[in-house]
């Protein structure tokens, strides 16, 4: 009589257990399937026309941030720093070698464009800008990305190659992506490409 009621508790104990699995599992399918059917349709937005541009610049250039913009560009200080950027814009076009001399090794305070420090090109100064710090993930397989940009000193003489230069009236300077960076002869910075970008 005892094994008759241990099989048959044992038989309910299993056949629970397949029931309550088989419960589970139909719950978690019908979860996911709500949550695909809940999914937002996010529609690709068209790119806009020459027209519609135009029109959206205008209507910036009116709010208070583009009157500031246009008062800042208008400036000796906006002068200033388009005139430094048109000194290096031949060479950030066709994405060639650029000489030159490191003046600082902190930033402008304030400053909120990742890792950088300050370099000279022809007498003009120029914030050099390398963004966050992605450990392990520069194409030289350093440990940190920026360890050899940091073994930089003031007065170093570096060759480097930008894609981009840039402006913010908070800054009086221009802002010099930091692509690829030289320093005797040696590479100490490359930037590694972004995946699915060139």
């Amino acid at each position: 009589m005892k094994k008759i009621i241990s099989l048959v508790i044992l038989t309910l104990v299993v056949v629970g257990g397949l029931v309550f699995s088989f419960t589970q599992f139909n719950n978690e399918s019908v979860a996911k399937n709500k949550i695909k059917s809940e999914a937002p349709i996010i529609s690709k937005q068209k790119p806009l026309t020459a027209a519609e541009k135009n029109a959206e610049l205008k209507k910036w250039e009116a709010s208070p941030d583009g009157i500031q913009f246009k008062k800042w560009e208008a400036s000796p200080a906006g002068q200033k720093v388009y005139a430094a950027e048109a000194k290096i814009m031949p060479s950030i076009k066709s994405f060639t070698a650029m000489e030159a001399v490191v003046t600082s090794l902190s930033l402008p305070e304030g400053s909120r464009v990742g890792f950088g420090l300050m370099i000279a090109i022809e007498g003009k100064e120029y914030i050099l800008s390398f963004g966050i710090e992605q450990p392990g993930k520069n194409s030289l397989n350093l440990k940190r990305e920026f360890d050899l940009l940091r073994t930089l000193k003031v007065n170093d003489k570096i060759s480097l190659k930008s894609k981009n230069v840039s402006h913010a009236p908070k800054y009086a300077y221009p802002i010099v992506s930091g692509d690829y960076v030289e320093r005797e002869g040696e590479i100490i910075y490359k930037r590694t490409p972004r995946k699915g970008g060139c």
